[in-house]
């Protein structure tokens, strides 16, 4: 039997990983923000989508370097972090306000900003949950058809490919009947592309912390021999 791998840098990377997840899924993910871009003109898109591509940056270093297990194992982590922020906004909200004026001005906020926080986390939850491991497992497997070349082409695609899983998911889960319909399609639709292009941008970094890291763990490993199924945090 195989000693198990002990990794410096595994931990860190986790803990990092949700908490770009809870932040960008908390913080930003409510809001919609207006950029104008160049051919596309004024363009709405859900605020989280400035960090929320961190994750599947995260993603792509996690399974390259440490192989598809590990990325499932992080992506389970994220997932009970979500559905603990969910417990607990709703507690939190239930819990009556003291009796002074500015109590009650914070509960209004409170409910204002987290009041939908059960449906966006839902919806958070089962898009991140299908994107991130479809992310991980084309990036796995197109390791072993390239034969680990061309390490642009996997991030990019596996990105391309979890992205509009996630994105399709999230916005019409979290936000159809409280947005109008078309305001939906567009963010959802604007997000989807600015991610990936997101990860385009970002790909000479996800280069450099990948190679970095290879070095300093000596893995580069290739899940030949993985079982993918998404249920279960055994690597």
């Amino acid at each position: 039997m195989q000693a198990k791998r002990h990794y410096k840098y595994y931990d860190l990377l986790l803990a990092a990983f949700v908490t770009a997840l809870l932040c960008s899924n908390l913080i930003g993910a409510g809001k919609a923000a207006v950029v104008d871009l160049p051919i596309l003109g004024m363009t709405v898109f859900g605020a989280g989508i400035l960090f929320f591509p961190i994750t599947y940056l995260f993603g792509d270093i996690l399974t390259e370097v440490y192989g598809y297990g590990h990325d499932r194992r992080a992506v389970w982590a994220g997932f009970a972090a979500l559905l603990f922020a969910a417990f607990m906004s709703v507690v939190v909200i239930q819990l009556p306000p003291a009796d002074n004026d500015y109590m009650r001005q914070y509960q209004i906020g409170l409910e204002t900003v987290f009041g939908n926080t059960w449906r966006i986390i839902a919806a958070s939850m089962l898009a991140f949950w299908c994107g991130s491991l479809a992310n991980a497992y084309v990036m796995a497997k197109m390791k072993i058809l390239t034969q680990g070349q061309h390490l642009w082409m996997r991030t990019i695609g596996s990105t391309a490919v979890g992205e509009a899983i996630d994105s399709s998911i999230f916005y019409f889960m979290a936000f159809y009947a409280i947005w109008p319909t078309e305001q939906v399609i567009a963010v959802a639709l604007a997000q989807y592309v600015l991610k990936t292009s997101w990860e385009i941008l970002m790909t000479p970094v996800t280069y450099r912390v990948i190679a970095w890291l290879k070095r300093k763990e000596s893995e580069d490993y290739y899940d030949y021999h993985t079982n993918f199924t998404p249920f279960r945090l055994k690597v």
